[in-house]
């Protein structure tokens, strides 16, 4: 009986900025079967529904550090450097991140140059 009481979700994760959703049955730093895993932030958690392993689960989101908000960790998203922040926080606080962090938001911003119209060159 505990195991289906543990698989229930506690709530359901939704991201403040792209409104992904998905069920959640952890917050904290030390998922619930695992041994060795401490998270570096508190993070809300689900079993990964893809394997029957206990110990395997996946990291929806957390919030930012500075504004409270509830990000997943999508990359158009959030980042993490030392804590979780929310991209408008990024861009308000831009100098405060090492030129790596600036330079790896440059590549995000412009992945692709060429119209989607256009077709490849691999042919």
């Amino acid at each position: 009986m505990e195991g289906a009481a543990e698989r229930r979700p506690l709530g359901v994760f939704t991201c403040q900025l792209c409104a992904l959703t998905a069920p959640y049955s952890y917050v904290g730093q030390k998922p619930p079967d695992t041994h060795a895993v401490i998270l570096l932030e508190e993070s809300y958690v689900m079993k990964d529904p893809f394997t029957s392993h206990k110990d395997r689960f996946l990291v929806l989101g957390s919030k930012c550090s500075l504004c409270s908000r509830l990000v997943c960790v999508g990359p158009e998203c959030s980042l993490f450097y030392s804590k979780r922040f929310c991209l408008p926080c990024v861009q308000e606080n831009m100098d405060a991140f090492p030129q790596e962090i600036r330079q790896d938001l440059e590549k995000r911003k412009a992945p692709s140059k060429r119209p989607a119209s256009q077709p490849s060159s691999r042919t």
